[in-house]
């Protein structure tokens, strides 16, 4: 009993061991229900912002000290089979192109498995990589996705060929993606957008492919309710994707991002865990948590407990509807 009890507590130090999602088993995703994937990937954002690469490693220290069970839907998620199936490799980190192609062939594979992954970035532009595999795929049933996606910024930006040099890039992934046939626009939904626009129509390419979009000003007239009814009447009956750039948070609850969006209020935590929850029940085919700067966090690495809390959420979205 007493070395039972001294495991448990060593199992909570974040600083000690070796570090696994949630201290989640080092394995493959063969016979898993949900494969947890650090994707160290920076140069889909070619700006001097490149340190985005580290967040998977924050979320794995941090993640040790965190839940274990939902309290609000009254389930231990770890009673389903989940797995930390390591990092995708980048031989070619500088490339961009060749990156995403290396996310696709890495999560073509674990969508062959059946196990859905949720994952930790990396920069948006991991998101492309990720759904070029799932859209259409396994998991999905051969249909495209939809998109649950919360965001300071569209990431729709059609009116430039490439983000300094990388053409599948975080501002392109939500266009190409649509353009591939791999999601559907009209049944996603982007919400939170309040980015610092150039241009008076910078909301106009994701009104052009039909995404339902939901700006700040917008959430904050019609109130959390309305919008989380409208999310869960466009996603009913959907493989959906889950996809949260941890900008859409107010800067005082995550103020480590790569593209901080300060002078309008960011959701708080309860929020933006509110909106996701309108994927509850639904078919979740994955999910993954992006943009994280673990180089400017606060000293209590609060941006990386975060980037864990949300985490958490989908896991245990996911497995509600995992039999035990």
């Amino acid at each position: 009993m007493a070395e039972e009890h001294d495991a448990s507590m060593m199992n909570n130090l974040y600083w000690w061991g070796i570090p696994t999602f949630f201290r989640a088993p080092n394995e493959g995703p063969e016979g898993a229900d949900i494969a947890l994937v650090g994707v160290p990937h920076s140069t889909g954002n070619g700006t001097t912002e490149r340190d985005q690469h580290l967040g998977p490693r924050a979320v794995r220290n941090m993640s040790a000290v965190q839940r274990r069970v939902h309290g609000g839907f009254g389930i231990d998620p770890w009673t389903r089979k989940v797995v930390d199936v390591g990092d995708v490799p980048f031989p070619r980190a500088n490339d961009n192109e060749h990156c995403i192609q290396q996310i696709t062939d890495f999560y073509t594979k674990i969508d062959a498995s059946g196990a859905r992954p949720v994952s930790i970035g990396g920069d948006h532009s991991i998101t492309g990589g990720i759904v070029q595999a799932l859209g259409k795929g396994k998991i999905a049933g051969g249909e495209p996705i939809s998109f649950l996606h919360l965001d300071a910024h569209t990431d729709v930006f059609t009116k430039v060929d490439h983000f300094l040099g990388a053409e599948k890039s975080a501002a392109h992934w939500g266009a190409y993606l649509a353009d591939q046939g791999k999601v559907d626009p009209t049944r996603s939904m982007q919400i939170g957008l309040r980015g610092h626009p150039r241009t008076l129509d910078w909301l106009q390419p994701s009104y052009d492919y039909g995404y339902n979009v939901v700006t700040m000003a917008d959430y904050r007239r019609r109130g959390a309710a309305d919008v989380i009814a409208e999310a869960k009447e466009v996603l009913a009956g959907r493989p959906v994707y889950i996809t949260f750039d941890l900008d859409c948070l107010d800067p005082s609850v995550a103020p480590a991002v790569s593209n901080i969006e300060p002078g309008v209020k960011g959701f708080d935590i309860d929020e933006a865990v509110a909106l996701i929850h309108a994927a509850r029940g639904l078919n979740i085919v994955g999910g993954d948590v992006v943009c994280m700067m673990p180089t400017k966090d606060s000293p209590n690495n609060i941006t990386a407990m975060v980037g864990g809390a949300i985490m958490f959420e989908m896991i245990s979205m996911i497995a509600e509807n995992v039999p035990v």
